[in-house]
């Protein structure tokens, strides 16, 4: 059962109540944590301009602060999760009281935006990048359009004649250790152009170096639905059940949870608000 879903018994009204001052004080504290700052950052043409992004790290902060605080509550620890550009950090945690287990959903979904450092080695990197496929090019080009040609002559050379050209190629790409020994022959003779790819990758690899992360999230609460969807936003989820034959059930019937453990289920909701308003101060 969602705490916060529509009801008409007493006792989770009285969980929803606490759960509305969860929920918006929760949306200020990530307003706050999200809070922008300005970057100066390199587009991939050399030039320079000053964006808007947000520590990433102040979010991890207040997350972790769940894990510390709840001391009896079980936890996963702060989670980073990424598609492509898409990143979420969330954190999961629950506590089981007597027959009952509450659970705790905290997650922020937000873009990643790559930028070089504005930096000179930036600048030097791409001219020598530039001027390195100016100068070879073709090379480059002429190797790859003559690959078919090279690996049927090198095949020859092992001895493998008077076959016709698809059992060659049959032959090569079903053997991994011949293809292994096919690439080595054609690398080796062909040095120039082997030594002109690999510092090729060593160039782009030191400009990855060089690739500044910037965040972009939207804070406003939003659903799981949504957040699988891939939209940007927050969500602060509580979730109570019932324990039966040793497996959770989401249908709770509140009268037949007893006063002893009502006390308990609203102490441990509170504790969340309490969590949140002391990073509040």
């Amino acid at each position: 059962m969602r705490v916060g879903n529509i009801t008409n018994n007493q006792f989770f009204l009285e969980l929803n109540e606490i759960n509305e001052k969860i929920q918006n004080n929760f949306l200020k504290k990530i307003l706050y944590e999200t809070r922008s700052v300005s970057c100066d950052v390199m587009l991939g043409d050399s030039t320079t301009k000053t964006i808007e992004t947000f520590d990433i790290k102040n979010v991890e902060n207040f997350l972790g602060k769940f894990q510390s605080r709840l001391h009896e509550w079980n936890s996963q620890g702060v989670v980073y999760s990424s598609d492509e550009d898409l990143r979420r950090i969330f954190t999961k945690s629950e506590i089981r009281i007597n027959n009952y287990v509450l659970s705790l959903h905290i997650s922020l979904q937000y873009h990643v935006l790559l930028y070089y450092k504005p930096v000179q080695q930036v600048i030097d990197l791409q001219k020598k990048l530039a001027e390195l496929i100016d100068r070879h090019g073709n090379s480059e080009s002429k190797y790859e359009d003559e690959s078919d040609r090279l690996i049927i002559e090198k095949l020859n050379e092992l001895g493998f004649k008077d076959m016709p050209k698809q059992k060659l190629f049959e032959l090569f790409y079903n053997d991994k250790e011949l293809a292994q020994k096919i690439k080595d022959m054609i690398n080796e003779s062909q040095p120039d152009v082997v030594n002109i790819q690999s510092r090729k990758n060593e160039l782009f690899k030191e400009l990855d170096n060089l690739l500044l992360e910037t965040f972009h999230a939207t804070p406003v609460m939003i659903d799981e639905q949504k957040l699988v969807n891939g939209e940007e936003g927050c969500l602060c989820n509580i979730d109570l059940e019932v324990v039966d034959n040793g497996a959770k059930q989401g249908l709770v019937d509140a009268s037949l949870i007893n006063e002893e453990n009502k006390l308990l289920i609203k102490q441990n909701i509170k504790k969340i608000l309490d969590v949140i308003l002391d990073n509040n101060s």
